[in-house]
């Protein structure tokens, strides 16, 4: 975050005690390869330790890196996928020593990334923009053993596992647009649905393929841009979300009491909620980057770009809005959210084309399919009899939301023969009438309140109404007729 980086504009929507959060998302996303990025080893989680190593891995002498094709496929369409522009490459190596980094060096991307200057929308609107989404190879895994909370520091010994290192990974750097947690956990959240949508990774951040930095700073509305401590390695979007906020108010804190910010890499404990000095932060300079003399420049050309941009499928904001213009609901709001999400936006439609109310059909889904995945075990034509027969007033919507959990539970069915084996029948219209007087007569004081524009008190007047017909009423008959009374 230097000086000359333009920072979009907090709205005033979201402060702290006066102060302004600036935050930028560095996301570090292992790509989906059989094998690694320069070398024939497998790409694969979970396996016994060092099990998937080789020269090249290792580093050891007279080892090539030979570049995997599919990962530059994969990394394009990442950057396609957020607007960025894709352009001739090259690699570097990136010095520093750690134990879990076998040549003590990482081959990545530093002047000439493979993508740059693109953007990520929000749901509500908002653009967040990237910087680079550049190519690097993963380091392997430390555990350390003893001490508290698998840290360092107190530990006993440590392990290292190599499987991990040099597995393709592509890093989403963000520009630091983004002015609340929320907005922060939103980024995450879209961009992992991308990732997983255009096939570029599994994006399981509790397996460590998608990995969160957080570079956060704070400043008076209006000033200059404050300094950056970056939280490293945040493993949930509900932790980033806490990392941020407790960071932006630690800052704050110092600076009310007269002290400075100093620039430096720290650790979210989600044990104590609190986070913690690893080190000073480092600046490119001290990684002494150098062209990898083992790899020619990378140039994808137009040809295969376009092949690539061709055949992206469609991102989850245009799934979301064809959703909403499908069901009339909000873009942006729950139901559509979490229906895209899922992935279960084209079983909706499918529901809809079958003869169902699309909005009902929406509002089922997001309700009892959350344990379905993105292709639910109920053929579509089996809920659209469901809901047809609900729209027609054959089933209230209690009874629908039984016969629903029928049709879930065995996979599909009839929801006719399921609404007859449970007695489920029409209420007859002049019977309901009764039962809606029946309930004004014995309640004149909810009436009258109800009559006087007290909405509330309609409440006991249907609660009275659907005990009375022992649930078979419609709760929206009911509801109309009650209007239709009052005038």
């Amino acid at each position: 975050m230097s000086a000359d980086i333009v920072v979009a504009p907090n709205d005033g929507s979201y402060m702290i005690d006066g102060y302004e959060l600036v935050c930028g998302l560095e996301v570090h996303v292992e790509l989906a390869t059989a094998t690694k990025l320069f070398s024939a080893s497998a790409n694969r989680f979970g396996d016994d330790p060092n099990t998937h190593i080789d020269p090249v891995t290792l580093g050891l002498p007279g080892a090539l890196p030979v570049l995997n094709r599919h990962a530059v496929e994969l990394a394009m369409r990442i950057g396609l996928a957020l607007n960025c522009t894709v352009q001739p490459s090259t690699f570097h190596r990136k010095n520093y020593f750690y134990p879990d980094m076998p040549k003590a060096y990482q081959i990545s991307q530093y002047d000439q990334p493979i993508n740059i200057d693109g953007w990520l929308e929000l749901p509500g609107g908002k653009r967040i923009g990237v910087e680079r989404a550049h190519l690097e190879e993963d380091t392997g895994k430390s555990t350390h053993v003893g001490g508290t909370g698998g840290r360092i520091h107190g530990s006993d010994h440590s392990l290292i596992d190599f499987n991990r290192a040099g597995v393709p990974l592509v890093e989403i750097v963000g520009r630091p647009d983004i002015a609340s947690p929320d907005e922060a956990k939103q980024y995450v959240t879209e961009l992992r649905q991308i990732l997983v949508a255009v096939g570029a990774s599994d994006a399981k951040m509790e397996e460590g393929s998608m990995r969160c930095d957080a570079n956060v700073s704070v400043r008076k509305p209006g000033s200059p841009l404050g300094t950056r401590c970056e939280i490293k390695n945040v493993n949930s979007v509900r932790s980033l979300g806490r990392a941020i906020e407790y960071e932006a108010r630690r800052q704050i804190a110092l600076i009310e009491a007269g002290e400075k910010i100093r620039q430096e890499t720290r650790h979210w404990d989600e044990t104590d909620g609190r986070t913690h000095t690893l080190r000073t932060k480092e600046d490119a300079d001290d990684y002494r980057y150098f062209l990898e003399p083992d790899l020619v420049p990378l140039d994808p050309g137009a040809e295969w770009i376009e092949a690539v941009r061709s055949a992206l499928p469609m991102l989850p904001r245009e799934r979301r809005r064809r959703l909403s213009d499908a069901t009339g609901a909000p873009a942006d709001g729950e139901a559509v959210l979490v229906v895209v999400e899922r992935g279960q936006d084209d079983y909706v439609l499918a529901v809809a084309e079958s003869g169902a109310d699309s909005a009902r059909a929406l509002v089922h889904v997001k309700e009892a399919y959350a344990e379905q995945g993105a292709r639910p075990n109920v053929p579509a034509t089996d809920l659209a009899r469901m809901i047809v027969m609900e729209s027609s007033g054959k089933l209230t919507s209690t009874q629908a939301k039984t016969v629903l959990a029928e049709l879930v539970a065995n996979g599909g069915g009839n929801a006719e023969e399921i609404a007859a084996r449970h007695g489920f029948e029409a209420m007859d219209t002049s019977a309901l009438e009764a039962m809606v007087d029946d309930a004004i007569a014995a309640q004149p004081d909810a009436w009258a309140k109800y009559c006087a524009g007290e909405e509330k008190a309609m409440g006991a007047l249907v609660g009275a109404i659907m005990k009375a017909s022992k649930g078979k009423a419609d709760g929206k008959a009911v509801t109309a007729l009650l209007q239709s009374k009052r005038g």
